[in-house]
């Protein structure tokens, strides 16, 4: 297959629905084969649903429509073994791992002032959203230093650039990202392996990707569903929200030998947000 990624085995996290699975569908339509990860299964202590079984599959399905090769794996990237895993089936399906998108994430708890929040509030929003980046990280980093190549794309947010009200534990948590993304790309330059940051502002919850993370910031805002498009619009100095599209061409490119010197880079794609 030809394409930008031909060739390349890409593993993206949180895979299951939203910015994930446009990233994989992305990446499939330009030749990529595809791991796709999720947890597959709710989280204690976060107070919406996680991506279901169901959608996992429809996400790989979406990916060999477009002539991609799928392994599907369901994993928790608060656990370091199964990380590991993730790592070890890639190489053993594909014989490589030339991209990691770090894209599983949560938006709550949240929606309360920083001294309301509680430790299992606070640990498991940085378990999953900074952690379990760098455990993945972790678990590429060797095999992509020993084939001196490689991409790492880590899905931050605009919250990794600017703070927001009552959200003390996602902004700590992607500023964290964005941190680790700056740091590894200096452990890793010596060996030709990028490390990227994609900040995305308000992304519109499409029927198409089955996204609901704004839906859920706007209920931690107390904005009624109803009324939460409209709302975050205001904000947005384009006047329009993010589509889960922008976010993947920015990783797309980000993945791609187009950016081959990029590295330390941290893309905003927010609608002019955080330029204000």
């Amino acid at each position: 297959m030809s394409g930008r990624l031909a060739g390349r085995t890409a593993v993206v996290t949180g895979a299951g629905r939203g910015i994930g699975r446009a990233c994989a569908v992305a990446f499939a339509a330009q030749g990529a084969d595809l791991v796709l990860v999720d947890i597959a299964g709710d989280l204690p202590g976060v107070p919406y649903p996680a991506a279901t079984p169901s959608q996992l599959d429809h996400t790989a399905e979406l990916c060999r429509e477009r002539g991609a090769a799928v392994l599907t794996v369901k994993a928790d990237v608060r656990d370091p073994a199964a990380c590991a895993r993730v790592a070890a089936d890639a190489v053993e399906r594909f014989g490589s791992l030339d991209v990691l998108v770090n894209n599983a994430g949560i938006a709550g708890p949240s929606g309360r002032i920083v001294h309301e929040v509680t430790e299992d509030e606070w640990a498991v929003m940085i378990d999953v959203n900074l952690n379990g980046a760098w455990r993945m990280l972790k678990a590429v980093g060797a095999m992509m230093v020993a084939q001196r190549s490689g991409s790492v794309v880590n899905v931050a947010s605009t919250a990794g650039l600017v703070g927001y009200r009552n959200f003390a534990g996602y902004v700590a948590s992607k500023h964290g990202l964005v941190g680790l993304t700056r740091a590894a790309a200096l452990d890793y330059a010596p060996y030709r392996v990028r490390v990227n940051a994609v900040c995305p502002g308000s992304v519109r919850d499409s029927e198409e990707w089955e996204g609901r993370m704004l839906v859920e910031i706007g209920r931690s805002m107390e904005i009624a569903p109803a009324d939460h498009e409209a709302e975050f619009i205001t904000q947005m100095p384009m006047n329009a929200l993010v589509e889960a599209d922008d976010v993947a061409g920015a990783a797309l490119w980000l993945a791609s030998d187009e950016s081959r010197h990029a590295t330390g880079g941290v893309i905003t794609v927010d609608a002019g947000y955080s330029a204000r």
